[in-house]
């Protein structure tokens, strides 16, 4: 999944809206397991808003339903990259894969906060995963619990996560079924099952340059040992990476602060 992260520099909190844009680019391991990148450069105007409900940050889009001190819960979006199957090796005559689209509640909870601002939070996403690529056709469900580390220290915001990937069958299908029509030399015939995608770790980093430009970046590992599918012919490397590096420029921002 790709994060877009933009800092408001004016005390005493954020503003409620921004407006700008975001230029990134990135090497995206088309689906764990493979042996292949996706690599994107994108110009893109961003808009964050910062309200009560309705929220549109650098973690998801979406609808919050709750807010605690110890627990979130929202509705949001969240997406990857697609891949031609001819660009390919492993997937040559399969179907593509397409931009994924996941649509679902998050349940968030603070595990703690030090002194110096570093903060453990647990993240629990169920979302419904959708193909753009076909028609915005339903491709399953998946479910990625993590544990988030964030630290804020001077101009500076830092990240490191560690979760598991988990699909329903028809997830899993999507990115590790062979069927009997699509086998050939090399690529036998396989019938995946639902369960454990990939283990995940990821590290991120943001830092304001000014009150309008911020440099971002992020690297992920993804690994498939003892993955429900690893036996899969189309998983051709055990582990593999994904990394990305942007600059966003705050264009216009509202003189309202957010409530949080």
């Amino acid at each position: 999944m790709l994060s877009i992260s933009a800092m408001a520099q004016d005390a005493p909190g954020p503003a409620l809206w921004e407006l700008g844009g975001v230029a990134f680019g990135l090497s995206q391991q088309a689906y764990p397991g493979s042996d292949q990148q996706v690599n994107r450069a994108l110009p893109l105007p961003y808009f964050i808003y910062r309200g009560r409900v309705l929220r549109a940050d650098r973690d998801t889009a979406g609808l919050r339903a709750l807010k605690t001190n110890t627990f979130e819960l929202d509705v949001g979006l969240a997406g990857s990259f697609g891949a031609s199957s001819g660009a390919l090796d492993a997937r040559k005559g399969m179907r593509e894969l397409g931009t994924l689209i996941e649509l679902g509640p998050r349940l968030k909870w603070r595990l703690g906060t030090t002194t110096g601002g570093a903060g453990l939070t647990a993240e629990f996403p169920l979302r419904a995963v959708f193909d753009l690529g076909d028609g915005g056709a339903h491709r399953g469900f998946s479910f990625e619990p993590k544990l988030t580390y964030g630290r804020q220290s001077g101009p500076w915001r830092y990240g490191a996560s560690a979760g598991v990937v988990m699909a329903d069958t028809r997830l899993a299908r999507t990115f590790y079924q062979v069927n009997a029509a699509e086998a050939i030399a090399g690529r036998p015939a396989y019938a995946a099952d639902a369960g454990l995608v990939t283990w995940r770790l990821g590290g991120s980093f943001a830092r304001s340059l000014s009150r309008d430009w911020s440099l971002f970046g992020f690297a992920r590992m993804d690994s498939v040992a003892g993955a429900a599918n690893e036996a899969s012919p189309l998983v051709r490397r055990v582990t593999g990476g994904s990394a990305g590096l942007g600059l966003t420029y705050t264009w216009l921002r509202s003189e309202q602060r957010a409530a949080d």
